[in-house]
């Protein structure tokens, strides 16, 4: 029976100075003397404002935004806890952003209440949340994202090992959308975006300390991008698209890199060199050539296989505006089999931006948690969430779950923890896409048959998770 389920940052060689936001006030950053924390876990709702005849390109609960932050969970064996970061807010129906940094605690099913990383002050934008890393002797680090040239990135690290009560500030730079790698043994490998020319593609890598960063280089620049990437055992892989003339609106292509002595060589999956930064739509980093077929490109997660052979989870559309003139909006795979890439089709979605996450399990169980399916506010972002399988390499789907229904608010970011484990495989946040609302917090056991709401309210400083039974 199912129930209604309601809805480093590269430290450069000088220091850069904090400059206003955009019409929202300015940032004032120093390190924390001491947890600053909210009574429960509320999520913050953003409405882009480019709206058309079915609703704004996207909008609604957005705390786990955007696909492009990268990891925003961790799970770590030696204290049995999943840490994570979301982009929260002050109170009820505020749109305050928060970068918030918290814990499930596997051993005791409680979470305390989040800490306040960095609050953002003015910004309401979730194109600020933070991404997540941890490093060798367990410290904490919150890359906080910046927005364009006019809003810094920022970085934090906890002051003591797997511990969320304190944070130093540690520096202030220019990035959008991080994706913080820690290399065992190594150093930092920090993929990102800066607003160079576009939406283009940068790295740059630390040593341990985090502190000292070499020079960004640039990775791709043809008028722009958006990646996803992902990292195992030292190799770093990453896909993304491409914005012909710079228009967002456009993105296309499906393009794919590697890279295994962090970013000293980039290759192709072919294991071909290539030559930095990319700048020819037509290099042989090219997956499929989607900008030909007038198809665009969302890019939502990547993984590896057994083999350790890339696999790309992205979204195809029509159009940039929601509504039924861009269908069929179709999440697809590609996978490279170690010869060619094959490229397979999921499931049709209702939205560009219904962001789910891949999984590709021991077992050889491929599982896709999304929401696939039409949320009460049907052209709006996200909808209700469903549990994808498959078991021959993404060759067939079969839809095993359907985790939410009847919501008041659609679901949608499902976002996957490092070493994910089985009672907290995934967490996203709900909202309501047509008009300003709470937004509460939740996650998924693996099979999917199993939901827990996050506590909106706290008054003590744990408290349990409420289970949602989704089946009998």
């Amino acid at each position: 029976m199912h129930i209604q389920i309601r809805s480093l940052i590269f430290v450069c060689s000088f220091a850069m100075a904090l400059v206003p936001n955009v019409g929202t006030g300015q940032e004032n950053v120093s390190p924390q003397s001491g947890p600053r924390r909210i009574d429960g876990y509320r999520g913050i709702w953003f409405d882009l404002g480019q709206r058309s005849e079915f609703g704004s390109k996207y909008s609604g609960g957005l705390g786990t935004y955007t696909a492009k932050h990268h990891p925003l969970a961790i799970y770590v064996p030696a204290v049995q806890k999943t840490f994570f970061v979301y982009g929260g807010t002050t109170e009820k129906d505020k749109r305050h952003l928060l970068a918030m940094a918290s814990y499930y605690d596997h051993q005791t099913k409680h979470v305390p209440k989040p800490v306040v990383v960095h609050d953002k002050e003015g910004v309401d934008d979730p194109h600020d949340n933070p991404s997540i890393q941890i490093d060798q002797n367990g410290h904490l680090w919150v890359f906080v994202s910046g927005r364009g040239r006019k809003r810094p990135g920022h970085i934090y690290r906890s002051r003591k090992p797997y511990d969320i009560e304190s944070f130093e500030h540690v520096a202030s730079s220019e990035f959008t959308y991080p994706q913080p790698w820690w290399i065992d043994g190594s150093e930092f490998l920090f993929l990102f975006t800066k607003y160079t020319n576009g939406r283009e593609l940068y790295w740059s890598t630390s040593n341990s300390d985090g502190k000292s960063w070499n020079e960004d280089r640039k990775l791709a620049g043809m008028g722009g991008h958006y990646q996803v990437s992902n990292e195992q055992n030292g190799h770093v892989i990453t896909a993304f698209n491409m914005h012909p003339g710079g228009n967002v609106d456009k993105r296309t292509n499906l393009y794919f890199l590697q890279t295994n002595d962090n970013g000293k060589s980039w290759t192709t999956a072919q294991g071909e060199l290539v030559e930095l930064p990319l700048t020819d739509p037509g290099t042989a980093a090219l997956v499929h050539d989607y900008r030909s077929e007038g198809r665009l490109v969302y890019l939502k997660d990547i993984g590896f296989d057994a083999d350790g052979n890339p696999v790309v989870l992205y979204l195809t559309s029509s159009s940039h505006q929601p509504g039924p003139n861009g269908n069929p909006r179709t999440l697809t795979i590609a996978r490279w089999n170690g010869t060619e890439w094959i490229i397979r089709e999921i499931a049709n979605t209702t939205h560009n931006y219904d962001m789910g996450s891949l999984y590709i399990e021991a077992d050889g169980t491929w599982r896709v948690i999304a929401p696939t399916e039409p949320g009460p506010q049907k052209y709006g972002t996200g909808g209700e969430i469903a549990v994808w399988v498959s078991t021959d390499k993404g060759a067939t789907w079969k839809k095993t779950q359907t985790v939410t229904t009847n919501s008041s608010m659609n679901h949608g970011y499902v976002r996957r923890p490092r070493n994910a484990q089985d009672d907290f495989y995934g967490f996203w946040a709900d909202g309501n896409p047509d008009a300003l609302s709470e937004s509460h917090l939740y996650f998924i056991n693996k099979t999917g048959d199993q939901v827990w709401i996050l506590p909106y309210d706290m008054k003590t400083s744990l408290a349990m998770p409420k289970a949602l039974r989704t089946r009998d």
